[in-house]
């Protein structure tokens, strides 16, 4: 059931959102020229790897200019269009594709990186890896960007051990509430 909502969300998602995925597109080439998209390796189901789509917030070779994780607003890495996709998170939406594919769902942990692994225990990492990472997720309905690691991890392992349809509506209505009030401000 899970993985046909996410389907059928994600290709709704991607006729309705076209619009804004087209000057997302085209205001990303403006802004730092191509490529449009930026391509990560991240941690899926199971454990599989698999590379995660975005729009490109950052200047081109930004991997080579500084760490794994971006230093907030600060981070001179950021382009001033990548500033607005990601405060409106359209940067994430690309991230359709990968919920299609099968590799994310649209409710889920967030995919980490190969190298996050060490952050956590055998135990943790197993059990954050049994369900399919998302696009947005119990810590971001509640945190947003600002949750420490240990907040997102206690989220991340709720939510893995909580997994239902009935959940995951909860949270991508409280995202669609959360984005709205950061847009409208």
């Amino acid at each position: 059931m899970k993985r046909l909502m996410d389907l059928v969300l994600s290709l709704l998602a991607l006729a309705v959102l076209s619009p804004v995925l087209l000057v997302a597109a085209v205001a990303c080439v403006w802004g730092d020229g191509f490529p449009v998209f930026f391509r990560q390796v991240r941690v899926g189901l199971n454990g599989r790897e698999f590379h995660m789509y975005k729009f490109r917030s950052m200047v081109r070779n930004a991997g080579t200019l500084g760490p794994h994780f971006t230093e907030g607003g600060a981070d001179p890495r950021i382009t001033p269009v990548g500033r607005f996709l990601r405060r409106t998170s359209i940067d994430e939406l690309p991230q359709l594709l990968n919920v299609i594919k099968g590799d994310m769902s649209l409710v889920g942990p967030r995919p980490d990186l190969p190298v996050q692994r060490s952050l956590y225990s055998e135990a943790q990492w197993a059990e954050r890896c049994s369900v399919r990472p998302g696009i947005t997720g119990l810590a971001q309905v509640l945190f947003r960007s600002e949750a420490t690691h240990e907040q997102r991890l206690t989220a991340d392992l709720r939510y893995a051990r909580e997994v239902s349809v009935w959940l995951d509506l909860q949270i991508l209505v409280g995202t669609v509430k959360r984005l709205g009030r950061l847009i409208a401000n």
